[in-house]
């Protein structure tokens, strides 16, 4: 009696064995995608900054200055024009000025190329120069 090949016995190990290739090739890919998404995230560094500056009608104000939610300057005013300036660390960036004698909160959109903010106090809040 003749042996015979079990070609369809063959043809399900093959793809048995392809299909586990094919998982454990998608598997390596999808761990390398998230260590290098986690590298690029620690590696990030900007080079633009920001330079705040309140130039008229804060003399006196009690003010808090916060860049998203890092508190950057807390402190009375005594003379103006008074300038800092911060280096930009997030993708996109607000500045938050409170004045902490009447609770009130001013918010400004950052660029994200960095640059000046002059700021004003008028009566009715604070405001943004045009640039």
């Amino acid at each position: 009696m003749a042996h015979r090949l079990n070609t369809n016995k063959q043809f399900m190990i093959g793809n048995g064995i392809l299909a586990f290739a094919i998982i454990f090739v998608v598997v390596i890919f999808v761990y390398m995608s998230f260590r290098l998404k986690r590298q690029l995230d620690a590696e990030r560094y900007y080079n633009e900054t920001y330079t705040i500056s309140l130039t008229k009608g804060f003399v006196g104000d009690s003010l808090a200055i916060y860049i998203n939610d890092s508190l950057i300057v807390e402190k009375q005013i005594s003379e103006e024009p008074f300038t800092i300036e911060v280096a930009r660390f997030e993708e996109q960036s607000a500045l938050m000025i409170v004045d902490q004698n009447t609770d009130k909160l001013s918010t400004f959109d950052l660029s994200n190329k960095g640059g000046t903010v002059s700021l004003v106090k008028e009566e009715d809040g604070i405001k943004q120069l045009a640039q």
